[in-house]
């Protein structure tokens, strides 16, 4: 089982159009003592990553304006976020999508819809923290 004590403390931003996904992201994340940054869109969520300086961000790929892809590779290629790791979420689970999450710089891609498990591992992963098994 995870352990809550891991994850305490670390920012992590959820960017899905979806409130549903980012209400789940949101209680699942909290319970683990992170600090959830939700996002609607990827405009959304350019405009919130100076203020918060998320430690790891979860990025939807089908979204309206700036989808995932989009907004992905805007984040990689800032001097000051570029080092922020992110990991693209979407229902969709093809080899063309994974290799273009790839392309613009995601660390890894997560198929909704995601367990508790999945999103806290990958959040445990990606910030170099250890999580319990």
């Amino acid at each position: 089982m995870t352990s809550a004590a891991d994850l305490s403390g670390l920012k992590v931003m959820v960017i899905d159009d979806s409130n549903t996904i980012r209400r789940s992201a949101e209680i699942f994340l909290g319970q683990a003592g992170c600090q959830v940054i939700v996002a609607e869109d990827g405009f959304d969520a350019l405009s919130k990553i100076a203020d918060h300086e998320p430690d790891l961000i979860f990025c939807d790929i089908v979204m309206p304006r700036l989808d995932g892809y989009q907004t992905c590779a805007l984040i990689k290629k800032s001097p000051d976020f570029g080092s922020i790791p992110v990991v693209m979420l979407s229902s969709k689970d093809g080899l063309f999508d994974r290799a273009r999450g790839r392309m613009v710089g995601s660390q890894e891609y997560l198929t909704k819809p995601f367990t508790k498990d999945s999103l806290l591992r990958s959040v445990a992963q990606h910030t170099r923290r250890s999580v319990a098994a």
